[in-house]
């Protein structure tokens, strides 16, 4: 029998916010974050480790983890890196944990990271045993895992064959990722018993974009595989800047209500969650998509006991 427990990864403050054309400062940053631990929420994305030039919303990375360092929390906060660079900076900045991208299309890989597939896969290896030899959890995400904005479709083959190769580096969990929100359940279903079969003992976490409003639908599938790690994002904020047209994360409060409804367990406080969305937007000075703060909680004696 499955787990009816799903641990959700946030990750508003760093990949819902690096596609904002508003920059947060780093106060209000801080403030989002600490209002999501608030809510229950345990592991939190908070930075990225990337040229700033390129991604300008997450140039005060450092000063991030240095705001959050002394305070006694149980989160653990996750900073984004792609390469060597970004980990050494992860690693000096305090980061316990560190996620990397990697993706399954050339194309996307020479856009986005600079670097060819085969390129990323030997830095995933060498960042890999660093951060063992340092006590930093690392964990590594399979970007354009359904589809890229450039190549077209993806074999679901080609992402089984690269995680078989990323499993060598023993990572906390392998992520697949719906960066442009073209995947439907089917797909879904299908990768990750592709996955399971292949990698039965490796953590499987899942990453949709609900570009296309499939997000929720793709995320009930992953559950159905056995998949019990999914990201959101607050509000549903997001997206990726180098992917055409690649809008929003699954809101964070939108799928919690949903699997709260389907009776699992994930350690949130929805309410508070919803009220943290509404901040959000007049930080941002504009409505965010999730659906949940727009049409409120049901039923809301439950919700409010």
């Amino acid at each position: 029998m499955e787990s009816s427990r799903i641990e959700i990864v946030e990750v508003g403050p760093r990949d819902g916010l690096q596609s904002e054309s508003q920059v947060l400062s780093t106060a209000a940053k801080v403030d989002f974050i600490r209002r999501l631990t608030g809510s229950g929420l345990r592991r939190i994305e908070v930075a990225s480790f990337v040229n700033p030039k390129r991604v300008p919303q997450m140039a005060d990375a450092e000063a991030v983890m240095a705001a959050l360092a002394g305070e006694n929390s149980s989160a653990r906060y996750i900073g984004l890196v792609l390469n060597r660079k970004g980990f050494d900076r992860a690693r000096a900045a305090g980061c316990t944990e560190v996620g990397m991208a990697i993706a399954a299309s050339e194309t996307f890989s020479q856009r986005n990271q600079g670097c060819s597939i085969e390129e990323g896969v030997e830095a995933w290896l060498d960042i890999a045993r660093a951060a063992r030899s340092a006590g930093i959890r690392a964990q590594i995400t399979i970007s354009t895992a359904f589809g890229c904005p450039f190549e077209g479709e993806v074999s679901p083959i080609r992402v089984r064959e690269l995680a078989e190769r990323l499993a060598a580096g023993e990572p906390e969990e392998i992520a697949i990722a719906d960066t442009i929100g073209v995947a439907v359940p089917t797909q879904v279903t299908e990768l990750c018993g592709l996955m399971r079969a292949s990698l039965p003992r490796v953590k499987l976490r899942a990453h949709f974009h609900n570009t296309r409003n499939t997000g929720l639908a793709n995320a009930y599938a992953a559950i159905e595989a056995g998949v019990r790690i999914l990201d959101a994002s607050c509000g549903g904020i997001g997206g990726c800047p180098f992917a055409p047209a690649a809008t929003g994360n699954i809101p964070t409060e939108d799928l919690i209500y949903m699997l709260h409804r389907m009776g699992f367990d994930t350690g949130v406080n929805l309410p508070a969650l919803v009220e943290t969305s509404r901040w959000l937007q007049t930080k941002l000075d504009h409505a965010v998509p999730g659906m949940v703060l727009k049409a409120g909680l049901f039923p809301v004696y439950k919700e409010n006991a």
